[in-house]
């Protein structure tokens, strides 16, 4: 009778601990996220700008496509990265030679920069000019960018006293080498085009795209330049209260918008498995490619627990403010949003197409709550017509 006892607590301790086993199992996995699209807007293919600082290129571009494909109809348009950039390098470098080296001169830039680009120079398609005249198959630019910095340094030394009328074809041969040279023509399904008519042909009108953000330092309905070093070209964003630039968002994606998305992604919580919250904990204090500098080995830890469900901070235009004025909140990176899902607990999460290929668990995509996007957008640019009229009538936009 005693072995009988003690064989039936063995086999009771036996099915607890398997029970236990299971429920610990089944608290993991309804730990992790699972999401139920609400509205997802075409986007093209996943780029990967692999080691260069050109976030800021493939995001608008991507956001671009997406507006073709609503105007214009078309299935898959492929726009040329690398001819934004050799004519945004271009033309940073007579801006910094003009300003005696007084200006940031590098990789990164802003989303304005590129709608700058398409108004004066026009656009091609990514065939027409792929820009990979290096010998590797995916963008490798910090040879290039040390050695234009490096030019552009001599030139504003000038030993000489005067500028030669050297130095802009110099300057030119040096992105021509690297990025191949700007087509003057080029041909489409049998029509020939200049990058200008290439442009009027896919509708893509600069003047359809303004830029907005949320901070206290500038008065509210006004425009005012945004201070980050990206921001060469020194272009204005509206400025409106968190409330309204998030309900800009949410009316956006509603009707069939997408959004060019500035943010940092510096923070903890934006992990490198495709999951990006603000977790109620304190930052712990914290640099390849892309990807590499913004989710480094500082992040492996967290990317550990990427598929687990944090509280999140309440995040408020103060939070916002305090974030940007001390520092916490930098322009790290462009994204595309397009979407809007929601976990299984309601909460809201924007669906966005990033450039580092097929990283993550979503195969390039990130799924970033709403938090997430209160607290760390420094900017975004969209169609006009996405705004809600009555916003746009604050703004005094037409």
């Amino acid at each position: 009778m005693k072995r009988f006892f003690v064989t039936v607590a063995v086999g009771l301790a036996a099915l607890a601990g398997f029970a236990q086993e299971k429920t610990d199992s089944t608290a993991k996995k309804s730990s992790e996220y699972e999401f139920t699209v609400i509205r997802e807007n075409p986007v093209t293919s996943i780029k990967d700008q692999h080691r260069s600082g050109t976030c800021w290129c493939y995001s608008t571009l991507s956001f671009l496509e997406s507006e073709i494909m609503k105007a214009k109809g078309l299935e898959s348009p492929d726009l040329s990265e690398m001819f934004v950039v050799s004519k945004s390098y271009h033309d940073r470098a007579v801006k910094y030679v003009r300003l005696d080296g007084h200006l940031n001169f590098g990789a990164g830039s802003s989303f304005g920069d590129v709608l700058h680009v398409i108004r004066d120079y026009g656009i091609v398609p990514q065939d027409v000019m792929p820009g990979l005249n290096y010998g590797t198959e995916k963008p490798e630019h910090f040879e290039m960018d040390e050695g234009l910095k490096g030019y552009v340094d001599a030139v504003v030394k000038n030993p000489n006293g005067t500028l030669s009328t050297a130095w802009i074809n110099g300057l030119d041969g040096i992105l021509s080498a690297y990025l191949g040279e700007i087509p003057e023509t080029f041909e489409v399904d049998g029509a020939t085009y200049t990058p200008e008519s290439y442009r009027d042909w896919l509708g893509i009108d600069p003047d359809d795209y303004v830029s907005l953000t949320s901070f206290t330092h500038h008065p509210f309905y006004s425009q005012f330049i945004i201070e980050v070093c990206d921001n060469w070209r020194w272009d204005s964003s509206y400025n409106l209260p968190l409330d309204e630039l998030m309900e800009v968002m949410y009316n956006a994606i509603d009707k069939g918008y997408t959004i060019a998305w500035g943010s940092d992604v510096s923070e903890t919580g934006f992990t490198r498995n495709g999951i990006a919250t603000v977790p109620d904990v304190d930052k712990k204090p914290g640099a390849g490619s892309d990807q590499e500098k913004w989710v480094g080995k500082e992040e492996e830890k967290a990317a550990e627990t990427a598929g687990t469900r944090p509280a999140e901070k309440v995040i408020t235009q103060e939070m916002r403010q305090d974030g940007y004025d001390r520092k916490q909140t930098t322009d790290d990176h462009g994204m595309h949003i397009y979407g809007l899902a929601e976990d299984q607990d309601g909460n809201r999460f924007f669906m966005v197409k990033n450039s580092w290929g097929d990283a993550g668990k979503y195969d390039g995509i990130w799924y970033v709550s709403d938090a997430f996007v209160r607290y760390k957008t420094l900017n975004i640019v969209i169609n006009k017509n996405a705004i809600p009229k009555d916003i746009r009538k604050k703004l005094g936009i037409r």
